[in-house]
């Protein structure tokens, strides 16, 4: 039971180099060092051969697997107890205690002169369920088409623990019900004592260095500043921000319009809307380098 964290197999991932243990800088450290709870370790499972259809080509790409070390501990820890008493129904209590970020790895990024990344924050009802509240779903395939058609290669980066801009899933379902009574995305947020993004991009820079080798030149598919900012303040200092419009409809134009109002990267001709004052969803919410951070 619970194999998968049994320290046999533990052991035998480690021997074939599978599983691994990088600083916060992306470099490599002894997997059996002793970890701080203040420090970004993170534990690097991979690479795992994962088989993706893209549009009508079928590629192979690599998948790692990251998560930090306090995580991984804590869970060990449960699971010691739990294979103690021999109970099996208790198993979903140790994934509530692992946020587990993903990398996929199309082609070979690493010999990119200047590689294509997406760094892409979970969205179960956009990336999942499809919705057209937000453009997350759209703006995902849009994504990995680039990536799989960039040589030498490029890189996905899929923040599992960012839902609802890092608020979680059930205050992001409350939000939801706040902006269909007149609120836009970030008031919805503040009403709830929320900040308007309380994502944070240190892992994401950490997986980054440890997979290109270092800080070198990329180019960035986002539109909001934070995240440029954000990951140029935890060692990427060469990124280029290339802008990435998908998936804009008549349910979230709304919401988009809010967003370049809290400074993301978009003209009006981007989400084809110029709402008067009184319906602009967002018209309360300032230009973002007014905001505090």
């Amino acid at each position: 039971m619970f194999s998968y964290i049994d320290p046999k197999i533990r052991e035998r991932l480690i021997a074939g180099r599978q599983l691994f243990r990088i600083d916060g800088r992306g470099q490599r450290i002894d997997v059996n060092g002793v970890s701080s709870d203040s420090d970004l370790t993170l534990n690097v499972l991979g690479p795992i051969p994962m088989p993706v259809d893209i549009e009508d080509r079928q590629l192979i790409v690599r998948w790692f697997a990251f998560v930090r070390h306090t995580e991984l501990r804590r869970a060990n820890e449960i699971a010691d107890i739990l294979r103690s008493r021999g109970d099996q129904r208790l198993f979903p209590v140790l994934a509530s205690h692992m946020s587990v970020n993903s990398a996929l790895l199309f082609g070979h990024p690493e010999r990119a002169e200047e590689p294509l990344v997406r760094v892409h924050s979970c969205c179960f009802t956009g990336d999942v369920f499809g919705s057209k509240r937000c453009e997350c779903g759209p703006q995902l395939d849009s994504a990995m088409c680039a990536l799989s058609e960039h040589e030498p290669g490029g890189i996905l980066v899929y923040m599992s623990g960012h839902e609802g801009r890092g608020i979680g899933l059930w205050a992001k379902a409350i939000t939801y019900l706040l902006q269909d009574a007149g609120q836009d995305t970030y008031q919805a947020n503040r009403s709830l004592g929320l900040p308007d993004d309380s994502r944070d991009f240190s892992d994401a820079a950490a997986m980054l260095l440890f997979l290109l080798g270092g800080d070198r030149p990329l180019r960035l598919l986002t539109n909001n500043p934070k995240k440029l900012e954000d990951l140029r303040n935890k060692g990427l200092s060469q990124i280029r921000q290339q802008k990435i419009v998908a998936g804009v409809n008549e349910w979230n134009r709304r919401y988009l319009h809010a967003k370049r109002l809290w400074g993301h990267c978009l003209e009006p001709e981007d989400i084809n809307v110029n709402p008067p004052a009184e319906e602009g969803d967002g018209s309360l919410c300032p230009p973002r380098h007014n905001q505090q951070r």
